[in-house]
């Protein structure tokens, strides 16, 4: 997959069979929608082309409310790549691009930069200044400027819609099996590891405390079962070997001192990792964060936690 970042220099695309939308989450309604493209390349001798933008709109346009991110940037060209497109074109959303009228999104935007020979997309698709732009002036530009249309069945579309939902809802109340099955891979997000007071290593539990994206989903507070790799992008998206852990999110209300963080304790790990990134991929939700009495009741707690996560590990890899 040819990643594009600038549509002033894109290459000869033959016979492109474009798409545009945010794709959060490449869940498995989006899915539908790659395979949708892919069909009609083939069938037509084409490429594919994913338009995406970055930001996200509605970090841009005051009048829509901002929305935590299921994925980053690079986490959301790292899925796609992995959907096997020809080219994921990443276009940067900024006010001018968004005070183009419809007529100049058409002409100027998607013909004059992507000459496609077919444009798939929702009914509900809006562009342009305003939103104005809608399926029918498509419709009538289609027919002008040559490009064939394709529609993106109305009970798909509706469907993406309710999942994103349902995925963000599911991650922030702790429904990890729900935000799973309807991703159709395992929610996960990356944080640098950075020092904590290093309590964890004295009670036998040593955590990796990770700082993440602010615009990046995470579950909400509680216990859960993950596994976890070191990511490294030196040269290439190359992630170290898989590790088992438990994790918590939370204030720590055993301790008290009620600044919320995210910790991550490796299963038979113990290396200095201190600004490396961590990718952790959240398995289960195991339990609410509670307050013990003591740091030996905690510490009883977390030899229990411990079993159980390797209970739900070894059951979710036998499945």
């Amino acid at each position: 997959m040819q990643v594009h970042r600038n549509t002033d220099q894109l290459p000869l695309i033959k016979n492109a069979v474009v798409t545009i939308g945010t794709f959060d989450g490449v869940h498995t309604g989006h899915k539908k929608i790659i395979r949708q493209l892919k069909d009609e390349a083939a069938e037509v001798g084409g490429e594919t082309v994913l338009i995406t933008f970055h930001p996200h709109p509605r970090k841009v346009l005051a009048n829509q409310k901002p929305i935590l991110l299921i994925n980053t940037l690079e986490e959301k060209i790292e899925l796609l790549a992995g959907q096997k497109l020809d080219h994921l074109v990443i276009v940067p959303f900024t006010k001018e691009f968004s005070n183009l009228s419809a007529d100049e999104y058409i002409h100027d935007f998607l013909v004059g930069k992507f000459n496609p020979h077919t444009v798939i997309i929702g009914y509900d698709h809006r562009f342009g200044h305003d939103r104005a732009g809608d399926y029918r002036l498509l419709e009538v530009y289609a027919e002008k400027l040559n490009f064939k249309l394709k529609e993106i069945p109305g009970h798909v579309i509706d469907s993406i819609t309710v999942s994103s939902t349902r995925i963000r809802e599911a991650v922030r109340s702790d429904d990890m099996h729900t935000a799973n099955e309807l991703l159709g891979y395992d929610f996960f997000f990356e944080g640098e590891v950075i020092e904590g007071n290093k309590l964890g290593r004295t009670l036998g539990y040593p955590t990796a405390n990770l700082k993440v994206d602010p615009e990046k989903l995470v579950p909400g507070d509680g216990i859960y079962a993950v596994e976890a790799e070191l990511v490294k992008r030196q040269t290439s998206n190359v992630k170290g070997p898989t590790m088992q852990g438990m994790m918590s999110i939370g204030v720590r209300p055993t301790i008290g001192d009620n600044k919320r963080m995210i910790e991550v304790n490796l299963f038979d790990f113990d290396e200095e990792i201190y600004g490396q990134k961590l990718r952790v991929y959240v398995k289960a939700f195991m339990r609410p964060e509670i307050k013990f009495d003591g740091l030996n009741a905690l510490v009883e707690q977390l030899h229990l936690d411990k079993q159980e996560t390797l209970r739900i590990l070894r059951i979710s890899n036998i499945e």
